[in-house]
């Protein structure tokens, strides 16, 4: 881990996969502000150590990135009342939309051919190329200043969340091969609990799956960013054009949001 990453990475007893996505430099020789924006797994298992810790990184609002029935599942423990603003702008994970119920039939049912790895790189392409919506309130959202600092989160913090973050540390002039290494970090950060969730699965599947299949559900992979990063750079030539042409963020939003996390 390098010495940056050490510095970002906040410890909570509820959390796996929480960091500020700020103090990396850009290609120009800026560099992103820290604590300005942060992102994390879901906010379930807060202690009350952890609340505090929450209180005083003074986060103005945070960016809910579950389905509803995710959030019902797993209730976030940051309220209202804490005078922290809750959004939520939901990104479809089919991984995450099953019931336990539902998940068991599907895994029995389908154990012989289940491609987990196929699942994902549709997770991919459906919040690049069909998620322009949600993408488009999350970067309004962060572009106002008395919404920031701001937390987003999905369920693991890794992909979902991933994804939006590369887009935006990318959008400010992060070189791809350290979004690509702050991406990538999330494997180390959540191994501990995708271990449990392995061991989950398979006994969802009454031990019908291996390991080695569940792996492409379980962590973040470089292709999964290169494929889609590279297509969005076919299509629209950079990170900007295509949120202004593919999501049509207004320019001036972009502006405000370069504006708030670069020094």
């Amino acid at each position: 881990m390098k010495p940056f990453e050490k510095e970002l990475l906040h410890q909570f007893d509820g959390l796996y996969n929480f960091r500020d996505i700020g103090g990396v430099k850009t290609l120009n020789g800026r560099k992103m502000k820290t604590g300005v924006l942060f992102r994390s797994d879901e906010l379930s298992r807060l202690s009350h150590q952890d609340l505090e810790k929450i209180s005083q990184l003074n986060i103005k609002s945070i960016c809910d990135l579950r389905t509803p029935r995710e959030q019902k599942s797993k209730p976030s423990r940051i309220r209202v009342e804490q005078g922290i603003k809750i959004i939520n702008i939901s990104i479809h994970d089919k991984s995450q939309e099953f019931t336990r119920l539902e998940f068991f039939k599907f895994l029995v049912s389908k154990s012989s051919t289940i491609d987990f790895e196929k699942i994902m790189r549709d997770l991919y392409y459906n919040m690049a190329f069909v998620s322009h919506g949600q993408i488009n309130k999350v970067i309004t959202l962060l572009s106002e200043q008395n919404n920031v600092p701001a937390l987003i989160h999905c369920t693991g913090g890794k992909d979902r969340t991933g994804f939006i973050s590369a887009v935006i540390q990318l959008l400010v002039g992060v070189p791809y091969q350290t979004v690509l290494n702050d991406y990538l970090l999330s494997n180390d950060l959540i191994a501990p609990r995708m271990k449990k969730v392995e061991k989950f699965i398979r006994w969802m599947s009454l031990f019908q799956v291996s390991p080695d299949r569940i792996k492409p559900m379980l962590e973040v992979r470089h292709e999964y960013l290169d494929d889609i990063y590279n297509e969005i750079k076919r299509k629209y030539g950079s990170i900007e054009n295509y949120l202004c042409q593919a999501c049509h963020v207004e320019q001036n939003r972009l502006q405000n949001l370069k504006y708030l996390l670069l020094e």
